[in-house]
């Protein structure tokens, strides 16, 4: 029998994560952790973010592609590839010449319960069908991944209860200090030909500014941008939801690097990802 992977289609993981709105959850996510001092600071002086802020995004989307529809031996050398890079790298705080580094268990742990809180948040809020027993257990299917990336499992915020926990206890220590800025300047003008920036202004900021919408009412005070009453932002994620499952998921599908229809081909048709199948 092929190997299904780390989750499997019985998991929530494997049916979520083939929403079309993980895009605009990416970005929330992104939003998010730039709010971390200590982790942006990570990612800015380790790499040219202006320039690879795309290459970052699509790494983040190769790694969840891999880890969640990949073989158990792809998403284990994805996970030691990770952790072997982090070892390697360090940041200093300007303020007080501390270096530290990127693998620090506190900085790994933000960066994993900002996307996994973005990914649920945003595609359900968006329309996808999960209730809260199956958003506990898509939450807890998670410690996986928290594993792959150096955390002990059993740290790892399991239900919704425990990350809302989670985040009320790190909001002091979040600020929209001048990392975030860039990041929040990159996400609304992102660097684009001439020729494309009316699509930039007409599609890119559409999803970004969507993005920004949905993360939680401190993020906006930090960030010091308001947005819409909650009840439009989540009409809007519905009607963008609904635009985007319009277009057949084979469609979709076909993307690069088409993890989801390698996975089919190794188990079958009925590991087709669908949103009634999540957790059932």
């Amino acid at each position: 029998m092929s190997d299904p992977g780390l989750f499997t289609p019985r998991s929530v993981t494997w049916h979520l994560h083939a929403d079309p709105m993980m895009w605009v959850a990416g970005i929330r996510a992104l939003y998010l952790q730039a709010l971390h001092p200590r982790a942006v600071r990570g990612v800015m002086q380790n790499s040219d973010f202006w320039r690879d802020a795309w290459g970052r995004l699509m790494r983040t989307a190769g790694f969840v592609g891999t880890t969640t529809y990949g073989t158990t031996e792809a998403a284990e050398r994805i996970g030691a590839r990770v952790r072997k890079i982090h070892t390697k790298l360090s940041a200093t705080d300007p303020d007080t010449g501390e270096r530290y580094g990127v693998d620090e268990p506190a900085l790994l742990l933000w960066v994993h319960c900002a996307e996994i809180d973005s990914y649920l948040h945003v595609v359900r809020r968006s329309g996808f069908p999960l209730g809260d027993a199956q958003a506990d257990r898509y939450i807890a299917e998670h410690r996986v991944s928290a594993r792959l990336v150096g955390l002990d499992p059993e740290a790892v915020p399991g239900d919704q209860a425990e990350m809302e926990a989670y985040f009320e206890k790190v909001r002091p220590e979040l600020t929209a200090g001048q990392e975030a800025q860039t990041v929040d300047d990159f996400l609304q003008r992102p660097p684009t030909h001439p020729l494309l920036v009316p699509a930039r202004e007409a599609l890119w900021r559409h999803v970004a500014n969507l993005a920004y919408s949905s993360l939680p009412p401190y993020a906006h005070e930090l960030y010091g941008r308001p947005a819409p009453a909650p009840a439009v932002v989540t009409r809007r994620l519905r009607t963008t939801g609904a635009l985007l499952r319009a277009v057949p998921a084979r469609l979709r599908w076909q993307l690069p690097p088409k993890h989801i229809l390698t996975a089919m081909a190794r188990l079958g048709p009925a590991a087709r990802p669908a949103p009634h199948k999540a957790g059932r």
